[in-house]
């Protein structure tokens, strides 16, 4: 094969990758279909010749408020009669649980979860963050709503409280005209959110928990780095759902379901089921900030009706799991991401990260971050450099075949143009057709000459092809791993998860990235030598929205690459 050709279509097939994989995230993973027939599409308004303004939700699905007194229902249960024995609070009140950083604020009012605010890393050093999504009111993860997803009479029952001395438990219990309820909470030893809720005499009710997880800003809705998702697994498959492009609801049937919860890129709330679950629906919204007062949620409309200001909202999931009986009980896990406090829970929720196609490599880089973080130098910035200098040390014998290699060709490239000029007139017949036998004949005898010499043509290439990967796998660990987030390097870097806002880190690359061309063999052929020289280009404009923790790894990694060239030159001319 034409060494020029093979080089050119090696080229153009990196630069067309490496732009599909700037504009393009990563492929969504696809989405189950919807249950048959589930009682989710009733929550919505019933179809009349109304729809709703452009831009403006209607009540989202367990959001809405309680119907006022005397409003009659179809999908609201009938109050029971009044038991025999009331318990119930006096007034509306405020229940703190603490685990360590760990603090969970509930109200009595439907015994509802309104704050869980939890550590941002398991580090010490780390601060703390509100998981939970500020809504302009509505109802909050650990409410009733009926199968149909509608608010359940109980939210608006006020619980008596029984808080357990160490302030770890509480108990909340109801018994009057809106039914009978009893909620269990406490933190366990491993901090994990325990929760057994009982509704005796009712089968049409679930729990429901979102909208989403935290509170994004407006950037971060908007960042293709930041991912809202419903994961669920079953059996030892994980599923991801993406809420960016959902439409309909989806059903996760409960058996064999290990656990099923709500994330983003970073955070987590996973709840597994211990006993009791019939199902899991997971209800796409869309999201609207009301000013000053938290969000506002709507059910996503049908393809066909949804409007172009819908379209433009951001989305989350609501999660409501169904009991099978009166009773449901469940331990949940509220907190980050991280890949090896999750493995060591006996529940599989590291498959929650999301660490690419080539998770495999980013696991040990990640393990090898922490080591380097925890024994070497505690600034991940750093770390990522030392790591970088490692790899490039493990890879050396590759690539310093691969340069000899190159060399060696730079040598021949006389002989080889040489037998290009003889023949450059003969590649096209007088109709301008391509001879195809000449070409033959010129690529068999340029083959000859690097046979001769012992010379692959496409050994420049392997070195680069090897760091690809590497270089996936490190996009995926610095756009998932939490431990990185807001992590500092120096100066301006601030968070090695985002880009650099000021870009020097990526134009510096760049122009290490041209150093390290014209430092390195030159091709004979000038429409290589302009297509190397143009890589450099290329390169700086796909990192310039990159993770500055993934520009550090490419920057250090041409630093050493001019290093390595530099002294493969000095030899050359002392040989010389």
């Amino acid at each position: 094969m034409d060494n020029r050709r093979l080089l050119i279509a090696f080229l153009l097939s990196m630069i067309v990758i490496g732009v599909w994989f700037w504009l393009f995230p990563p492929p969504k993973p696809a989405t189950p279909p919807p249950a048959a027939q589930t009682p989710v599409q009733t929550s919505q308004t019933p179809q009349t010749s109304q729809t709703p303004a452009a831009g403006q939700p209607t009540p989202a699905p367990g959001i809405a408020a309680t119907p006022a007194p005397g409003e009659a229902s179809a999908t609201t249960p009938a109050a029971p009669a009044t038991p025999a024995e009331a318990i119930q609070a006096a007034a509306e009140e405020r229940v703190t649980l603490s685990d360590g950083r760990t603090r969970a604020v509930f109200t009595n009012r439907g015994a509802q979860l309104v704050s869980m605010v939890a550590p941002e890393k398991e580090s010490l050093k780390s601060g703390t963050l509100e998981l939970v999504r500020s809504r302009a009111g509505g109802t909050y993860p650990y409410a009733l709503v009926t199968k149909a997803l509608k608010p359940h009479p109980l939210d608006d029952a006020l619980f008596r409280a029984e808080k357990s001395p160490d302030g770890r438990s509480v108990l909340f219990r109801y018994s009057g005209p809106l039914g009978v309820a009893e909620k269990r909470f406490g933190f366990d030893p491993r901090g994990l959110l325990e929760v057994d809720v009982r509704v005796p005499g009712h089968t049409d009710w679930g729990v429901f928990l979102g909208p989403g997880i935290r509170n994004l800003t407006p950037e971060e809705m908007k960042s293709r780095f930041e991912h809202r998702r419903a994961v669920h697994k079953r059996g030892e498959t994980v599923t991801v759902l993406d809420a960016s492009g959902a439409f309909d609801p989806v059903e996760v049937p409960g058996q064999g379901l290990a656990w099923v919860g709500l994330a983003d890129t970073y955070f987590l709330s996973a709840q597994v089921p211990q006993n009791g679950l019939d199902r899991a629906v997971l209800q796409p919204v869309l999201v609207q900030e009301a000013k000053g007062e938290g969000a506002t949620f709507a059910p996503v409309p049908p393809k066909d009706l949804i409007t172009k200001e819908q379209k433009d909202l951001p989305r989350e999931f609501t999660l409501v799991l169904e009991p099978a009986g009166d009773r449901l009980s469940l331990v949940s896990y509220w907190g980050s991401k991280e890949y090896d406090r999750l493995k060591a829970l006996p529940y599989g929720l590291e498959g929650t990260v999301e660490l690419g196609k080539f998770g495999f490599l980013a696991r040990p880089l990640l393990a090898g971050l922490h080591w380097i973080y925890d024994h070497v130098v505690q600034n991940y910035g750093w770390a990522i450099i030392l790591m970088t200098v490692l790899i490039k040390l493990l890879l050396l014998p590759v690539t310093h075949k691969s340069t000899m290699s190159m060399r060696k060709m730079q040598e021949l490239n006389p002989k080889v143009q040489g037998i290009r000029d003889k023949y450059r007139t003969k590649l096209k017949d007088k109709q301008g057709r391509p001879n195809l036998e000449s070409q033959r004949k010129m690529n068999e005898e340029v083959m000859a000459v690097y046979k001769e010499a012992g010379v692959n043509p496409a050994g420049g290439c392997f070195p680069l092809l090897l760091q690809m990967p590497i270089l996936f796998a490190f996009y995926g660990l610095l756009g998932s791993a939490v431990e990185l987030r807001k992590a500092p390097w120096i100066l301006w870097i601030h968070d090695l998860s985002v880009h650099d806002p000021y870009y020097v880190l990526p134009i510096i690359m760049g122009i290490t990235q041209f150093l390290q061309v014209r430092m390195g063999p030159q091709a004979a052929d000038p429409m290589q030598r302009k297509m190397f020289q143009l890589m450099p280009l290329v390169m700086t404009f796909l990192f310039l929205g990159f993770p500055s923790g993934l520009v550090i790894y490419w920057l250090t990694n041409n630093i050493l690459t001019i290093l390595q060239l530099q002294v493969y030159n000095r030899q050359q001319k002392a040989a010389a």
